[in-house]
């Protein structure tokens, strides 16, 4: 199944990764954007009907937590811009990452070590 979120609905679900689980009130104050509590709601709502958010009863209150494990999602974001951006060559995204970044020799080494892993031949 595609994973497939809009901006707000990723910012919200960041929440609730980190936080585990949230109240509305709790989303929207981690937010720290000037969004109506309707709107988180709505989004909130929104996320469950898609299956990626399920809810608890808390006194009067919803806690809301994530139905999708951020790596799965995360996974399914990379399958759909490898094949969107980069014509479904997962090489031409890696070398976007590698050219197009001011990445230290540190970050480079540990790619490498990932590669390397992945390929079975550790120096």
């Amino acid at each position: 199944m595609e994973i497939q979120f809009t901006n707000r609905e990723l910012d919200v679900m960041a929440v609730l990764w980190e936080l585990e689980s949230a109240t509305v009130a709790e989303v929207r104050e981690t937010l720290g954007d000037e969004l109506a509590y309707t709107t988180v709601l709505t989004i909130l709502r929104t996320l469950e009907e898609k299956g990626y958010v399920d809810h608890t009863q808390e006194g009067k209150a919803y806690r809301y937590h994530p139905a999708v494990e951020r790596e799965r999602a995360g996974a399914s974001a990379v399958n759909r811009i490898v094949g969107k951006m980069f014509r479904g060559s997962p090489e031409l995204l890696l070398t976007h990452l590698v050219s197009d970044r001011d990445l230290s020799t540190e970050d480079l080494e540990r790619m490498k070590g990932l590669l390397d892993e992945r390929l079975g031949s550790k120096e």
